[in-house]
């Protein structure tokens, strides 16, 4: 393989992002992911991810998602898959407090960056939401903020998209195909897989969970990685009042669960998928176990689900496991690595990161061409963690 522009290794949600960026602008590119992408070994898959413009997380995130909407949507156009639904999102708290999602005080800082931002919601009480939404079981005292033009995005049909628009442009995708291990020179980047040998001017590491082992050094140390279960059950009832033109995605700020849920309409004929999030033991994506047992199935339903959306069937239609790579803050790591300019970092996702990840792709094209991002990436530098 001659040498090329840009290498990127890890070909999911950002990665494929970034390689069709790189291949539309003419570069030679190549990408490398150890499995066969989208796969459902990393961390984007599980057919749907919630997309909202009001980020609780931070109002500095709302111009990426507003980007990758515009994006996906072109997406649409040229490819004719069905990427972006817009159904709504509902978000559930309460003053008794409990949960969180990623930060403290979600609820209120999703609501502060819809008025900063100018996102179009409304704030319902429990009322409203039981006249509105009457699937969900509120109780006296929980609120809604309500979002429109929130929704979900299909993650293997957006990497797919992505990963066929690449190659139409000229990308090279190299699937089932492991990096070893990479040497950096004044010259450029020497790859070593376990099918050869490349070379590149620089490359763009969006490994996910195997980007700390890949990378080493302080990357060891400050990513973390949490196995995570999304769960689907059957309905008992009528489909339809489930379906996305009826059933907004949405998360709960459990006062009775530390982490909350969250959840989207049914789809495809494989009932309602709910989930929560786990941080309690570190994983590896080498050693995690992959297999979801019968018993967390039953508390799944019995304890977040059921409770609180009504018509759920004890019937559950599937249970996968997803990783999650979380830094200390919940929030992206964009940057240069410490070692090398040529190196061009993304650990994007925390928990909440599919979103974002088409804007993302842009950003890590424009810096692995030297070129000046549209985004303010000073939060998320490696800076802020002392690296």
């Amino acid at each position: 393989m001659a040498k090329v522009d840009v290498i990127v290794i890890g070909l999911g949600a950002m990665g494929s992002a970034a390689l069709y960026q790189l291949g539309l602008r003419g570069a030679r590119v190549a990408g490398f992911d150890r499995f066969s992408p989208p796969h459902d070994q990393g961390s984007s898959h599980g057919d749907t991810r919630i997309t909202r413009l009001a980020i609780g997380e931070g109002a500095h995130y709302t111009p990426l998602v507003k980007r990758s909407h515009e994006i996906w949507r072109a997406h649409e156009r040229e490819t004719g898959a069905d990427l972006l639904t817009q159904c709504g999102e509902l978000i559930i708290s309460s003053a008794a407090g409990g949960s969180s999602m990623h930060v403290e005080r979600f609820f209120d800082n999703t609501v502060a960056a819809a008025r900063k931002c100018g996102v179009a919601h409304e704030l319902l009480d429990a009322n409203a939401i039981r006249s509105r939404f009457p699937l969900f079981e509120v109780r006296d005292g929980e609120v809604g903020y309500y979002e429109p033009e929130a929704g979900f995005v299909r993650p293997e049909a957006c990497i797919a998209a992505q990963l066929t628009l690449a190659e139409k442009h000229g990308a090279a995708v190299h699937r089932n195909e492991t990096v070893l291990s990479f040497d950096v020179s004044p010259g450029g980047v020497t790859l070593e897989t376990d099918r050869g040998r490349y070379e590149a001017n620089r490359i763009i590491v969006s490994a996910g969970a195997w980007l700390p082992k890949l990378l080493g050094g302080p990357f060891e140390s400050l990513l973390k990685v949490y196995r995570q279960v999304l769960h689907w059950f059957a309905i008992d009832g009528d489909p339809a009042l489930y379906a996305p033109q009826r059933f907004p995605v949405f998360i709960w700020e459990r006062p009775d669960w530390r982490y909350g849920i969250y959840g989207f309409p049914a789809l495809d004929d494989a009932g309602l998928k709910i989930a929560t999030e786990y941080y309690a033991q570190t994983a590896s994506p080498e050693n995690v176990a992959r297999t979801v047992s019968q018993e967390e199935i039953d508390e799944m339903r019995a304890g977040l689900a059921a409770p609180h959306i009504k018509g759920l069937s004890t019937r559950s239609t599937k249970a996968v496991v997803c990783l999650y790579t979380v830094t200390p803050d919940m929030g992206f790591v964009i940057d240069h690595a410490p070692q090398s300019e040529r190196i061009v970092v993304a650990s994007c996702c925390s928990g909440h990161g599919f979103k974002h990840s088409a804007a993302i792709g842009e950003i890590l094209a424009d810096m692995a061409q030297s070129r000046a991002p549209a985004f303010d990436l000073a939060p998320f530098r490696l800076a802020r963690f002392g690296v």
